[in-house]
């Protein structure tokens, strides 16, 4: 089912008329002929969106974009810098470990490999539960199981936490997200607590099959969130976002950026930003959470150093990318 949905995205990318055309005779010394995004599980925002920006980077350019299924930003930040990945996809919590050495899986190893590129979207942090259940708040999640996504991913890290602070005790569990909303249907698990654009594509997956309730803090829970987690800020979920949630849902939720691996070309590099920012309708096309997909939010990464591609970009959008976030092998 998924292969027929990517083989129709990019069906449908390459008989849209492209603004972005194709990019004209240049030197492409050192380019690619193929490169690989990191994104997460099936099932959750990541990959859609991956997937989707792959495919107008290769009808632009012509080099072979794959979007690999992974177990998330904190992994994709591991493989991004170690180059066994070129592009990857993280979410601005894990990325701070990763770069900074305190990373759960990759204790010591500072990734300072990796380039920050564009700004794709927030990621809100919800629950979903089959109504049946009787799940409707955190506190009636204390002392059930419940799914967090891959171990290594944002929810999988950061929801134990949530779930610590409030002084609610779960027994998590770990899978991808197309996996665990199937679990939560067949009562494998009793939630499925996750974090990704909206809307999440497994919570619209298992809500157009069963009855649910989807969820996430009420205020004080909130407050106490973000006074403990600096790393996460308020953010409101649309009313209307799922066919079961008719009002304005707050919740807390983190920045996700591109990377790219420091080696690759910032021709190429300066190509998939172009191609990327310039065309945010065809974006939007690929994912509504794209609608954050914007230049100006490059201001929300305030610790990794830019790829000079996406240095060269910024300038010439007259966004003055600050001198800390400027890597030691730009030249101007």
């Amino acid at each position: 089912m998924m292969q027929r949905f990517l083989r129709g995205l990019l069906i449908g990318l390459a008989a849209s008329a492209l603004a972005v055309g194709s990019v004209q005779a240049q030197d492409r010394t050192g380019w690619p002929n193929s490169a690989k995004i990191g994104t997460a599980s099936q099932g959750g925002t990541f990959f859609i969106y991956g997937a989707g920006w792959g495919g107008l980077v290769q009808q632009s350019t012509g080099v072979n974009m794959t979007a690999e299924v992974t177990g998330g930003p904190a992994q994709n930040m591991v493989l991004v810098h170690t180059g066994e990945l070129q592009f990857g996809m993280t979410t601005m919590g894990p990325a701070y470990a990763a770069w900074t050495g305190t990373l759960e899986v990759a204790p010591g190893l500072k990734t300072d490999n990796v380039r920050a590129m564009f700004p794709m979207y927030m990621t809100p942090f919800q629950v979903v539960a089959l109504k049946s259940s009787g799940i409707a708040s955190m506190a009636d999640l204390n002392g059930k199981r419940v799914g967090v996504g891959p171990q290594g991913g944002t929810a999988s890290v950061y929801w134990p936490k949530f779930f610590q602070d409030l002084g609610i005790r779960v027994r998590p569990q770990f899978g991808g997200a197309s996996d665990q909303v199937g679990q939560v249907q067949d009562g494998l698990i009793d939630a499925f607590a996750f974090a990704a654009g909206v809307p999440i594509s497994a919570f619209s997956q298992i809500e157009a099959q069963q009855a649910v309730n989807i969820f996430s803090f009420s205020e004080e829970e909130l407050q106490t969130i973000l006074s403990k987690n600096p790393s996460v800020s308020r953010f409101d979920v649309p009313a209307g976002t799922y066919r079961s949630v008719a009002e304005p849902q707050s919740t807390v939720a983190m920045w996700n950026f591109t990377v790219a691996n420091k080696n690759m070309p910032a021709d190429f590099v300066y190509e998939v930003m172009k191609t990327v920012l310039d065309n945010n309708e065809q974006m939007l096309r690929v994912h509504s959470s794209a609608s954050e997909t914007l230049s100006q939010n490059m201001v929300n990464n305030t610790f990794m150093w830019f790829h000079p591609g996406a240095v060269r970009y910024y300038k010439e959008k007259g966004i003055e990318v600050p001198e800390h976030l400027i890597p030691p092998e730009y030249q101007d």
